[in-house]
């Protein structure tokens, strides 16, 4: 289950979890909104997919093996279904609300996937208990090799914690313009490098995907963005401050031999470790062990049971 109306990161890494799920031989289910993106997506590629209304979400709810909640508001409504196998990723550093109803939310959470470790321990010193969190990391498609005869590109965010404004800052320090790109994808076909700022980050699941296609990255060293990014291997990580971010892109864009090393390692670590095949058999791990410790009537084995995602 995914709430979400644009078709952010979360919102690819919910389709091509699913997307994983019936090619293993689940019968898994996602729900979205019928008018988002993402449901639209998931029916282009012909995969199933259900309108998120609480009626036939409470009725899939019924017959389902396990429930998979990914973000705040299907969590609510998962909670809601009462369905005693409900897993909840969690992709944001945010801290949870402790009110009383977000605490009996948070308490119908059998497992808690969390994007990084960073997130992880964000989860724990909400008080959710270590042996309830596995930490997931996030997958993406191994993306063409950029041409790198473009330039320098930069997520397109107007979410405040994106950094924006510093971006823009340290464009007007440093005589340098990056191209703002809603589609990433696209946008790193021929990307000589990405710029990935943000005050608050559970991980940067875009900063895969530049590494995926072999572009460095100059990222914020904030959240779960050390986990990915290895300063000086596969990118540079600075704080936020315009200078610290004008002088990375500079130090890049004067050593194209340097760019290019970092650009191939990134590859090869996504590779190693990022991979949705990796996301995939993770995540399925996460959900036999759930349905272990329920003694599920069909348990998840060469053979899947059916998930609700």
């Amino acid at each position: 289950m995914d709430s979400g109306r644009s078709m952010r990161g979360g919102q690819w890494q919910a389709l091509w979890l699913h997307e994983g799920l019936v090619r293993a031989g689940c019968d898994s289910r996602l729900f979205a909104p019928p008018a988002s993106p993402l449901y639209r997506e998931t029916q282009a590629r012909g995969l199933p997919v259900e309108a998120l209304r609480f009626t036939s979400l409470w009725r899939a709810a019924r017959v389902a093996d396990l429930v998979h909640a990914h973000d705040a508001r299907a969590h609510t409504l998962a909670a809601l279904t009462a369905h005693p196998r409900l897993v909840v990723s969690r992709r944001v550093a945010f801290p949870l609300a402790r009110t009383p109803w977000s605490r009996w939310k948070q308490s119908r959470a059998r497992r808690w996937i969390a994007v990084s470790e960073y997130a992880r321990a964000a989860l724990e010193e909400a008080g959710i208990e270590a042996s309830r969190i596995a930490v997931v990391y996030d997958g993406v498609p191994l993306l063409p090799l950029s041409t790198r005869r473009g330039g320098i590109i930069a997520p397109a965010s107007d979410d405040p914690l994106k950094g924006g404004e510093l971006l823009q800052a340290a464009e007007r320090l440093g005589d340098f313009r990056a191209a703002r790109c809603a589609d990433l994808v696209a946008g790193l076909r021929d990307a000589a490098l990405l710029i990935y700022l943000s005050r608050m980050e559970g991980l940067g699941s875009g900063v895969l995907l530049a590494m995926s296609a072999g572009v460095p990255v100059v990222a914020s060293r904030v959240g779960g963005l050390p986990e990915i990014v290895r300063h000086g291997q596969t990118g540079l990580l600075v704080e936020n401050t315009p200078g610290a971010v004008s002088q990375a892109v500079r130090t890049l864009i004067s050593d194209p031999e340097l760019a290019l090393r970092m650009g191939v390692a990134g590859r090869s670590l996504v590779r190693e470790r990022f991979t949705l095949q990796s996301l995939v058999q993770r995540t399925l791990d996460v959900y036999r062990e759930v349905l272990s410790c329920s003694q599920p009537s069909r348990p998840v084995s060469s053979a899947c049971s059916s998930a609700v995602s």
